[in-house]
């Protein structure tokens, strides 16, 4: 593994205890300023830049705090020179959503870019895959 996966693996892992601790200033660093995120909630053409990034957390932290878990299952990092990308699954949902369907994992693709020397979020990509509940066997 390369010097640079590894930053960009802290990096991640560092994201993620930050959003499971409902810690905004952690979750917003190391995101570039015109970052661009899809998310599962609306809006469906995502949302551009710091400020509309930083606006959607508080919402996301209502829902965690009733109890929801939000942990890094597996992480993949590929990274050139300046550019870099990662995927990774993530139990993320309440202890009922997470007992009806143990399976389910939410998707998370990143697009990374070196500015001034350090790694930066610049894409974020959050999703469930559509398919058949594994509790009732039911389309969702």
């Amino acid at each position: 593994m390369t010097d640079e996966n590894e930053q960009i693996r802290v990096l991640i892992a560092r994201w993620a205890v930050a959003v499971h601790n409902c810690d905004l200033d952690g979750v917003l660093a190391d995101h570039a300023d015109d970052i661009v995120m899809f998310d599962v909630p609306p809006p469906h053409d995502g949302v551009r830049g710091a400020e509309a990034y930083r606006e959607t957390w508080p919402p996301f932290f209502e829902w965690q705090a009733q109890g929801a878990t939000f942990e890094l299952v597996s992480l993949e990092v590929t990274a050139g020179d300046d550019v870099a990308y990662a995927h990774a699954l993530l139990r993320c949902g309440t202890a009922q959503e997470l007992a009806a369907e143990p399976g389910s994992r939410l998707r998370l693709t990143l697009g990374l870019r070196k500015e001034h020397g350090r790694w930066v979020v610049a894409h974020e990509h959050h999703s469930f895959p559509l398919g058949v509940s594994e509790a009732s066997g039911e389309p969702r």
